[in-house]
């Protein structure tokens, strides 16, 4: 079997700490998989895969392994890689993996490639990088695709921009725009693995320091409640006017990046933009502040900036480097302003990505069914899949909750009937 990983001597580790996440995901474990051993929706189908190679990863792959799928799995960057996770899947469960931890981008992008040249059926992405290589570098593959599907919000982005020029050749589905993916991976999911990152990486006191979020989406809205939780005072910076408001109303400060910028001792931006924080914002920041990343490419920060301002620059603590000012101010960068959230922790609990995972599965499927019906374009994930994770996310809690009475059905189904 081909596959490119670190080192296969770390692979019980791995299968340990894949078997550990798969306790905390009964929905992907018990709901899907089994049924996916009966039915074999997926038999035949080859499936590309580039997804951060973590222990949550690892059980949505070995499910679609069981639901018949041949899968080739690459990483979505380069820093997200648990080789051990890795190792473990090529060892104890046969599937092809081909991500390092610390890859070099030509590296990646060799990975990438990799994947394609097994001429995938359906694609399965986060951050659009896999689908963008195919569309530039691999035309001739196209035709053979039946559909793909996006994990986050930054490729979902980028493919909404190739649907508008006509370039996207393929339908996708946007498993970002589940209700029971954005509501819960992006806000829970970011906003708790955001501040694990952060204080890994620095061991800094969050309580009574001035925390900047940059960015007010579903992964801002999770990483600003998080903050305030643990005591810090947060400041929202926002270029969407209803989304300034939504953040004033949710208690915190609200201002330019250029205002934010002189007064945070930690900062986090959470877009999906470019160049959130630059030059301007550098030269008026405290001594000592913390910048960091969780959106999905290392864009956010202009780093390029940062290290031509710099006159020094030492690595001070795992995935912690000091920029030192021409004025001696010290401005330390996380996790190389790559996601902080993967760099320098483990990403989201399994529990939120069992919901993201069970909308993988399920519109995978539903590709394979539906596919040849739909046109090249960016779908959101059909409610009735959307409902059915939810559905059986209740069950897997042992929570159960109420149904409409017929005459409250009745009452909701017409228009006759007023005070």
């Amino acid at each position: 079997m081909e596959y490119h990983v670190k080192d296969l001597s770390l692979a019980d580790k791995g299968k340990d700490r894949i078997e550990w996440a798969e306790m905390d995901m009964p929905v992907l474990r018990k709901e899907i998989r089994e049924r996916f051993m009966k039915v074999q929706p997926l038999k035949g189908i080859k499936l590309g895969i580039c997804l951060h190679v973590t222990t949550e990863t690892a059980n949505l792959v070995r499910t679609l392994k069981e639901g018949g799928a041949e899968v080739y799995l690459c990483a979505c960057n380069p820093l997200s890689t648990q080789d051990d996770v890795a190792a473990a899947l090529v060892k104890h469960y046969d599937i092809p993996v081909f991500a390092i931890r610390g890859e070099d981008e030509k590296t990646y992008y060799d990975h990438i490639k990799t994947v394609i040249s097994k001429e995938p059926d359906i694609t399965m992405d986060d951050g659009a990088d896999l689908v963008s290589t195919l569309h530039k570098e691999y035309p001739e593959l196209l035709e053979k695709v039946m559909g793909g599907t996006e994990e986050t919000t930054t490729g979902v982005i980028r493919l909404k921009a190739m649907a508008k020029d006509g370039v996207l050749k393929y339908p996708v589905i946007a498993v970002n725009e589940a209700l029971t993916k954005h509501l819960f991976d992006n806000r829970y999911g970011t906003g708790q693995s955001t501040i694990d990152g952060i204080l890994r990486a620095t061991n800094r006191l969050l309580a009574g320091s001035v925390f900047v979020v940059a960015g007010y989406g579903w992964c801002g809205r999770g990483l600003a409640m998080r903050a305030a939780g643990m005591g810090a005072e947060v400041i929202v910076t926002e270029v969407d006017p209803i989304k300034a408001i939504e953040a004033r109303m949710d208690g915190f400060r609200v201002m330019p990046m250029a205002e934010a910028a002189k007064l945070g001792d930690i900062f986090c931006t959470v877009t999906g933009n470019i160049h959130v924080i630059r030059e301007e914002h550098f030269n008026v920041m405290k001594d000592g502040a913390i910048v960091s990343n969780s959106g999905h490419f290392n864009v956010e920060i202009d780093v390029a900036a940062l290290e031509k301002m710099a006159v020094k620059k030492r690595r001070v603590r795992d995935f912690v480097d000091e920029y030192t000012m021409k004025d001696g101010r010290r401005i330390y960068l996380l996790g190389e302003g790559r996601l902080v959230n993967l760099a320098a922790a483990e990403g989201h609990p399994a529990s939120v990505m069992d919901m993201s995972f069970a909308n993988q599965a399920l519109s995978a499927e539903f590709i394979v069914k539906e596919g040849k019906n739909l046109k090249p374009d960016v779908y959101v994930v059909p409610g009735h899949i959307d409902n059915k994770v939810a559905e059986l996310k209740l069950k897997a809690m042992g929570i159960e909750i109420d149904t409409l009475t017929p005459e409250q059905m009745e009452y909701l189904n017409s228009w006759d009937v007023g005070t």
